[in-house]
């Protein structure tokens, strides 16, 4: 049957399915399911146990608000913190996984808690060493020059972003710690 506009006067009915299209309709009987044994609660298992025992919970969780609870075990090597943990938690809290706010509000987080990554790092006296950590010394000692022309490398195209996408925040820093000292200075002369 070719596709028409027009909509067809009757659908077909299951007998007429089932005696058209070989194996249409198998899993209509739950007994001819084969995820059905997986969907009762009874299991004949030889496990010791009805659910295994629960991981403690140490400090309250982001989860999704389509579940429940937690799973039996769960990751607790990042716990939510600052903003970043704050914008976590009410994504988790306010939007469903399946919107786009919240999987924005997670990327956003994760920006967040990279800035305040690097200002914990200036804050102990050890900041983050720009030019061993983002690779720019090798790139002067172990042919990184040589090795991108003639080649079909895919960051070419895009290694001109590279020292404002790795500079940038450094530089921003800088300049709100030195606006912040002039800040400090002036009101110290003041008084």
């Amino acid at each position: 049957m070719t596709y028409t506009a027009d909509k067809p006067s009757t659908a077909p009915s299951p007998e007429e399915l089932r005696a058209r299209i070989p194996g249409w309709g198998v899993d209509l009987d739950p007994r001819d399911r084969p995820a059905v044994p997986r969907l009762q609660r009874e299991l004949d298992t030889d496990a010791p146990w009805v659910a295994p025992e629960r991981q403690p919970e140490r400090w309250p969780r982001e989860r999704s608000i389509e579940h429940l609870m937690l799973p039996p075990v769960f990751g607790t090597t990042c716990p939510p913190k600052g903003l970043s943990g704050v914008i976590r938690r009410f994504s988790y809290a306010r939007y469903s996984e399946g919107r786009a706010a919240h999987w924005l509000l997670l990327l956003a987080a994760d920006r967040v808690d990279a800035v305040e990554s690097h200002f914990a790092t200036l804050l102990t006296g050890r900041p983050d060493n720009p030019i061993t950590q983002t690779g720019i010394r090798s790139e002067l000692t172990h042919h990184g020059f040589r090795s991108r022309f003639g080649t079909k490398r895919a960051d070419v195209v895009h290694q001109g972003l590279d020292p404002f996408i790795v500079g940038g925040p450094w530089l921003i820093a800088a300049g709100a710690l030195a606006l912040s000292g002039r800040a400090i200075a002036r009101r110290v002369r003041r008084r």
